[in-house]
């Protein structure tokens, strides 16, 4: 292998194998970005306060689905492992338990939404925001069970590297989903004027859209009856769920740890005021265009890595891993130039249309857009780090390494973010800077540990599924 454009773009796990999954699955985040993006947009032309109040509200609420979201994601690892051993009488099984998983996950999810209230009040945001805030949470957690339950079913389509379906539900739900969301915080077109609650309502009507669609199409698929057995409304199956669990409850925990890392970096900014809140929260909003996408490309090297292990081929997975990184950080390198020379035009979307009377202690736009300009700086500079982190975390995840990259999460969340960001604001030290420069070291920090986790081979030795116990019969999928 002379390791030429040419030799990378062809074969198992080559360039063009890892597009052809990656690219819709990119389009899927993006959509998803697109929503948010758009979200924040109207929301800081409706009023600075809520888009103040949307990206720790919304964090926050991310919280609580994030948990189990990682749960239901790992049903795509399962089902890419038992496609790749020949195995598609267990992926009907794989999917249900999903199912199953994230109906009771609604439930847990409903019970949480009234937690928004004291929670926002004991971080102690500007009065002004915090009703907002709840507001804002509670709607979204009350409705997150639809979000779990369209992660546990495009985990089907995307563990049998059917992206494309994929791709096509995520943008009708975004072609339905934007204008929905213009004419509720807005009032158009007939619709009342509900400002940051519209923005929810959007959001959530939006999810349970994607979910009606995931459910048409596997419904009238010949492959899921006729293969998978999906028709049928089978029982709970006690071993699929403990096999979903074992690999499923540390990445529900490093996604909640992840969330939790910058939910407290988000808490605790905010009490260095609102210019600082909200430049960070845009800063977020405007860095969702990088790193989204590229979670659909981790999401390719889970798929990729999960098959290869399947078929006992960890070359392949090494192999796929790789390409996938340098076409992330060829991405990463573009955005992060972007954010350097254009942070004016991206920063001025959120700005506050003319003649809309800002809230009552509201700071000028204009403080805020000076502080996000550095904020981008920072922004560009660890993008590429966090492509390293994101792609290596996506390949040990397919692996099923799943339990080192939680505790890797909980000591850098804890260690080199949260608690250097709380003495930094506690004492005063730093200003803006020390908070982003510690943010900046844990993404490294996570980056490190997982490229070298991945470099050691430990991946190669862990069983995700069962040995069949018979030869399997018949081609694979």
């Amino acid at each position: 292998m002379t390791g030429t454009w040419a030799d990378r773009w062809h074969g198992p796990g080559g360039y063009r194998e890892a597009l052809a999954i990656g690219a819709p699955l990119m389009v899927s985040m993006g959509t998803m970005t697109l929503m948010q993006f758009t979200d924040r947009v109207f929301l800081g032309r409706h009023s600075v306060a809520e888009i103040a109040a949307s990206v720790p509200a919304g964090i926050t609420s991310f919280l609580f689905q994030g948990f189990f979201m990682g749960v239901a994601s790992c049903v795509s690892v399962l089902v890419a492992q038992y496609a790749g051993a020949c195995r598609p009488e267990r992926v009907g099984p794989a999917l249900w338990t999903g199912v199953w998983f994230s109906l009771a996950a609604s439930a847990i999810l409903a019970a949480l939404a009234f937690l928004g209230e004291p929670l926002f009040a004991w971080a102690g945001h500007p009065e002004a925001i915090r009703a907002l805030e709840a507001d804002y949470f509670f709607i979204l957690t009350l409705g997150g069970g639809f979000m779990i339950l369209s992660t546990t079913l495009s985990s089907y389509f995307s563990g049998l590297e059917k992206t494309v379906p994929v791709m096509l539900v995520n943008l009708t739900g975004a072609a339905l989903n934007i204008p929905l969301d213009y004419a509720l915080i807005f009032g158009r077109w007939g619709a009342p004027e509900l400002g940051i609650r519209g923005a929810a309502m959007a959001t959530v009507a939006g999810s349970a859209i994607t979910c009606l669609l995931f459910i048409a199409l596997i419904l009238r698929s010949p492959e899921a009856r006729a293969r998978h057995k999906i028709a049928s409304l089978p029982r709970p199956d006690p071993e699929m769920l403990l096999r979903l669990l074992r690999i499923g409850l540390p990445a529900g925990v490093q996604f909640f740890l992840d969330i939790l890392a910058l939910t407290g970096f988000s808490l605790l900014v905010g009490r260095l005021g609102l210019v600082a809140l909200s430049a960070t929260n845009i800063a977020f909003s405007i860095n969702s265009l990088t790193y989204l996408p590229i979670i659909g490309m981790s999401i390719a090297t889970s798929i990729l890595v999960g098959r290869s292990q399947g078929q006992k081929r960890p070359d392949i997975a090494q192999r796929a891993t790789g390409n996938i990184l340098r076409l992330s950080l060829g991405w990463m390198w573009g955005v992060g130039l972007i954010f350097v020379l254009l942070p004016g035009p991206l920063l001025a979307l959120f700005e506050t249309t003319p003649g809309v009377a800002p809230l009552p202690g509201t700071p000028p736009f204009a403080d805020i857009k000076d502080m996000g300009v550095v904020l981008l700086r920072y922004v560009a500079l660890y993008s590429l780090i966090d492509g390293v982190s994101i792609i290596y975390f996506g390949a040990l995840k397919g692996a099923g390494d799943t339990r080192f990259v939680m505790l890797t999460m909980l000591v850098a969340s804890v260690g080199v973010l949260i608690l250097p960001v709380w003495l930094l604001v506690q004492t005063g030290t730093g200003g803006i800077h020390g908070p982003w420069l510690c943010l900046t070291a844990y993404i490294a920090t996570l980056a490190f540990s997982f490229a070298l986790r991945f470099r050691s081979g430990h991946w190669q030795r862990i069983k995700v599924i069962e040995e069949a116990p018979k030869p399997a019969h018949g081609a694979c999928p």
